[in-house]
């Protein structure tokens, strides 16, 4: 992931550079640096309502005895999308935006979940791709579902170790011990 970071932080000021030069040139520079500072101002009074909104949610399911996931990622993107609006630019803010807005979260709080599985999956040995973990539980392909539950198969050679134990006797209900006649 550094190496993504380190990219990021080269390319992203070249493209929000670009884009505010190109935009300049549409609608002028005076519009241009009005309309940074409006979305600007818009973005932090978005930043501290659905930053209070996820904090009251989270605090909520904490004292209901929830576990906080969903309210743990709206708070995570908030933050993250807060970050984005600090940053001038079209395109960040864009991103901003996306992360914060309460009908696009969900679509963002999806992707970051994504991410995180993968990235667990990962850590731990199994495959990101298909999640699947090494000796882990493996849900059945739609053929295993038609086919229906597996039976175990037994075959001549299978020996049981063990004791027989006689049926409780008839006159008392305690069972009879195997040296006993």
């Amino acid at each position: 992931m550094p190496w993504f970071i380190a990219v990021a932080l080269l390319v992203v000021p070249i493209i929000e550079i670009y884009v505010i030069i190109q935009v300049g040139q549409v609608i002028g520079g005076w519009p241009t640096v009005g309309l940074l500072l409006v979305e600007s101002a818009l973005g932090a009074w978005l930043v501290k309502h659905e930053g209070k909104r996820a904090w009251v949610a989270l605090r909520t399911s904490l004292q209901t005895g929830r576990m906080p996931g969903k309210e743990l990622g709206d708070a995570a993107l908030v933050l993250i999308g807060g970050t984005l609006l600090l940053t001038p630019g079209f395109v960040t803010d864009v991103f901003g935006f996306f992360f914060i807005l309460p009908f696009t979260r969900p679509l963002a709080r999806k992707a970051l979940a994504g991410i995180i599985r993968r990235r667990l999956v990962a850590q731990l040995g199994g495959n990101p791709i298909t999640g699947f973990m090494p000796g882990g539980y493996r849900p059945p392909t739609p053929n295993e579902k038609a086919a229906g539950p597996k039976k175990p198969r037994r075959s001549d050679n299978d020996v049981v170790q063990g004791e027989v134990v006689d049926p409780p006797d008839e006159k008392n209900s305690t069972p009879r011990s195997p040296d006993k006649p």
